[in-house]
């Protein structure tokens, strides 16, 4: 993250992204597959790395293979075999939605995971308790701990969707885009972005 001053003053935090370029490498059609889709692929692959399969898919398109392939169902866009996306199909100040993983933070205690406090006071007998979750199930009735139950377990590593984020600057020439605030993943990580 970094951040900015806007043309007012304000200073706002912010994300680059490299968004591109993303190369169409199949367009798919409700006569020929059953729905409307385009196949949209990133960041070059070693083609010695790439199988014979991957290799001829991309040569279809007439591109090197890549490392990431996406599927778009129903796009906004029209585009053609072999034609390439970049980060001019974004405008300075629409809301974009971003999605990706979020950093994997293995396995969290209560206090961490969910926001709970812990016990507080180290008063009254407390030993080691502080950030222990406390009581979990009923006595006699229910006999069990219901389902749902906020415990201790793995944190993070999921797939995470941050809405409204402002587009604040496009750079054509470089391929990055300046989102306002935080995406989901470590610095490198693959996002997807969303109009």
């Amino acid at each position: 993250m970094t951040s900015i001053f806007e043309a007012n003053g304000k200073q706002t935090a912010c994300t680059i992204i490299e968004a591109g370029p993303n190369v169409v490498t199949q367009v798919k059609s409700e006569s020929t597959d059953g729905y409307n889709a385009i196949q949209v692929a990133f960041g070059d692959k070693k083609e010695k790395h790439a199988t014979k399969a991957e290799t001829n898919h991309f040569a279809k398109a007439q591109t090197s293979p890549k490392r990431f392939v996406k599927e778009f169902r129903n796009p906004d866009v029209q585009k053609a075999l072999g034609e390439t996306i970049t980060v001019e199909i974004f405008a300075e100040g629409e809301k974009v939605d971003v999605v990706g993983t979020s950093k994997g933070k293995g396995f969290q205690g209560v206090v961490k995971r969910h926001g709970f406090s812990g016990v507080g006071e180290a008063t009254h007998g407390q030993h080691d308790r502080s950030r222990a979750p406390g009581s979990v199930g009923g006595s006699s009735y229910p006999s069990r701990v219901f389902k749902g139950m906020r415990m201790a377990g793995q944190t993070g590593n999921e797939r995470v969707k941050v809405k409204g984020l402002k587009v604040l600057k496009v750079f054509p020439d470089k391929n990055y885009i300046l989102v306002s605030g935080s995406v989901p993943g470590h610095n490198g990580s693959i996002v997807l972005i969303q109009k």
